[in-house]
C-alpha cells in the first residue's frame, strides 16, 4: 500500500504522514483496500490541459480522478488544482487546509465509486465528505 505525493509547478506545506493516515483509514472503512495512490497537486492550467486531453472538458476544474483499479486494491490518479483549491477556501470562507482536505477526500470517494451527477449523488459525496473531514485533525 503505498500513497504518493507530487507538487507540479506549485509549492505549499503539506504534512503527508497525517494525510496517509487519514486516506487509509477512510479506504479501509468504506470496504476497500488501498493499493496504490497518486495525488498530483497542479495549477490550473496544467488541470485544464489533463482535463481536455483525457475527459474532453475545456474549462478549469478542482480535482480529477483516474481509476485504474482491479480487484486486488485501490489503484488511482488524483489531480488537485491548488489555484482552484485557494479560491474555493476563499468563496467558501474556510481555511485552505480545509478546502484541500475536502477535494483530496472528494477525489477518493470518486476512486471508490462515488459519483457527483445527479443531486442525489451530490448530496451522498457531500455527506461521505463531511464525515471524514470530522475525522482529520
Amino acid at each position: 500500500m503505498k500513497i504518493f505525493f507530487h507538487k507540479e509547478s506549485v509549492s505549499f506545506p503539506l504534512d503527508t504522514s497525517a494525510i496517509n493516515n487519514w486516506i487509509e483509514n477512510a479506504v479501509s472503512s468504506l470496504g476497500y483496500s488501498l493499493k496504490n495512490l497518486s495525488f498530483v497537486f497542479c495549477d490550473d492550467e496544467y488541470l485544464k490541459n489533463i482535463n481536455i486531453k483525457y475527459l474532453g472538458h475545456d474549462y478549469y476544474t478542482d480535482v480529477i480522478s483516474f481509476d485504474y483499479s482491479k480487484e486486488e486494491g485501490l489503484v488511482g490518479d488524483v489531480f488537485i488544482s491548488i489555484e482552484r483549491v485557494k479560491e474555493n477556501a476563499k468563496n467558501f470562507k474556510v481555511s485552505f487546509n480545509e478546502e484541500l482536505f475536502r477535494v483530496i477526500i472528494h477525489g477518493v470517494l470518486h476512486l471508490c465509486g462515488f459519483n457527483d451527477k445527479t443531486d442525489k449523488e451530490i448530496k451522498e459525496i457531500r455527506k461521505q465528505e463531511n464525515h471524514f473531514l470530522s475525522l482529520i485533525s
